[in-house]
């Protein structure tokens, strides 16, 4: 059982590196000036899976890597996370997302200055958050739970999955992957579901994915930034915890 001070330690720390590789390849990929300008989905899609790999390795032992409050809504539906720790869970989510936006934002700083000075400049908001590519709620919100049930059903069955499993000592809580190996099948998992899934509205699947850095794009001081577009914020909360309680509860019909 991991303590409160693992548990926010944890997560504050494995969600600001999920983060900070995510917005950190869409900076790269956005941003005049980089490197990696206009390297495409595909980066994108591969970055955030990596910052899911670095993230999750970093934090299971001490908290069991969630960086997700749809993961951890998800496994307390289904029963493998009391809910009495579900606050602190998201608390520390939404701390360690704010926190690894703004070191995207720091490392990109040049590149953020020259990009406002650019004619054909790009909004910078889409680097922290997400925006959907047509704008209809009702269609971006069923998407968003469709995406959120591919990542978090495949996790939540990942534990049963004992033949391809390894590295877990017997009796030890291995939180919500059940072995270290599953880690690495979500982290493709996510790759998939960017590459499959994330076209209409760019795959939040994560609520403090997307509000964590929407709230620090709004508080930044970067030039020319434009709207934090907090008309659209709530779709990709909800849809997010719709599809993770959708899950948690197909998983309970199932066992």
């Amino acid at each position: 059982m991991y303590s409160n001070g693992d548990i926010f330690v944890g997560e504050v720390i494995g969600t600001a590196i999920l983060i900070l590789f995510g917005a950190g390849v869409c900076a790269a990929v956005t941003l005049h000036h980089s490197k990696a300008k206009a390297a495409g989905w595909v980066a994108i899609a591969f970055g955030w899976g990596f910052g899911v790999l670095a993230g999750a390795y970093t934090a299971a032992p001490l908290s069991g890597g969630h960086l997700n409050p749809a993961v951890t809504v998800g496994s307390a539906v289904a029963g493998g996370t009391e809910w009495s720790k579900v606050p602190l869970y998201i608390l520390a989510q939404m701390v360690g997302a704010a926190i690894g936006a703004v070191l995207a934002w720091a490392l990109y700083y040049a590149q953020f200055a020259a990009n406002a000075e650019q004619a054909n400049a790009q909004p910078t908001l889409g680097i922290f958050s997400t925006a959907p590519e047509i704008r209809n709620p009702v269609a971006n919100l069923v998407t968003e739970v469709i995406a959120t049930i591919g990542l978090v059903l495949p996790l939540l069955f990942f534990g049963e999955n004992k033949g391809i499993g390894i590295g877990q000592v017997p009796g030890e809580d291995a939180g919500v992957y059940g072995s270290g190996i599953n880690v690495l099948l979500v982290a493709l998992l996510v790759v998939g579901i960017g590459l499959s899934l994330g076209g209409p509205t760019g795959y939040a699947i994560n609520p403090a994915r997307d509000l964590g850095p929407r709230l620090v794009h709004a508080l930044l001081p970067i030039p020319n930034k434009g709207s934090s577009d907090w008309g659209y914020a709530w779709v990709p909360v909800a849809g997010p915890l719709i599809g993770a309680v959708l899950s948690g509860l197909v998983y309970l019909a199932a066992f």
